[in-house]
């Protein structure tokens, strides 16, 4: 009997999983990847729309196009997992049995848990671009950017790529020196 692997969640921690699982035990095991979303947003690639070096498009690519040949993928929301059966339930009804549940759900954002951050100014002067939404809205300010003053502010810890925020910081530094904005702005982190 095979062994049956479920995975919850295929970012990039999920699907490396996944991969690296199949190419061990090729055959011998059943690997179900479950997930929300059926396109894989390369997540590094995000800190790079803001500044016009990345499009949306680059980065975005369908599961199937990540998971290798053999691994299945489950779109659906998983409802709950019941241990005493090995089961997760997804809300669909559906249920998918393992041997072996490896959880990679990964990080979620929460602005809102951050006093005032989502009040007035969210989305016209505050950003985020964790989420390509944010990263699309980001790259739309500062081409409309005259110069002035840029706060980069991780907020508290932990953060969901902890060298993100200074590598904006740096890529700011280019992206106003080549537009002519560098002297007319500061950038506090």
């Amino acid at each position: 009997m095979n062994r049956r692997i479920a995975i919850i969640g295929a970012g990039t921690g999920g699907t490396l999983t996944a991969n690296r699982l199949h190419r061990e035990y090729g055959d011998e095991a059943e690997i179900t990847v479950i997930d929300t979303e059926g396109d894989h947003v390369y997540q590094p690639g995000l800190l790079f729309v803001p500044f016009g070096i990345s499009e949306p498009e680059d980065i975005v690519r369908p599961r199937s196009k990540q998971l290798h040949a053999g691994i299945r993928f489950l779109p659906g929301e998983v409802e709950r997992v019941e241990t005493e059966a090995s089961t997760v339930h997804l809300a669909d009804g559906t249920g998918v049995g393992y041997d072996v549940l490896v959880i990679a759900s990964g990080a979620r954002l929460l602005p809102e848990e951050t006093e005032g951050l989502t009040g007035p100014g969210w989305g016209e002067k505050v950003f985020s671009f964790y989420e390509m939404d944010d990263a699309v809205a980001l790259h739309e300010a500062l081409n409309g950017f005259d110069g002035g003053r840029v706060v980069v502010n991780p907020i508290e810890m932990p953060v969901k790529c902890p060298v993100a925020p200074l590598e904006f910081c740096f890529l700011l530094d280019w992206f106003l020196h080549k537009h002519g904005l560098r002297e007319r702005s500061s950038i506090t982190y």
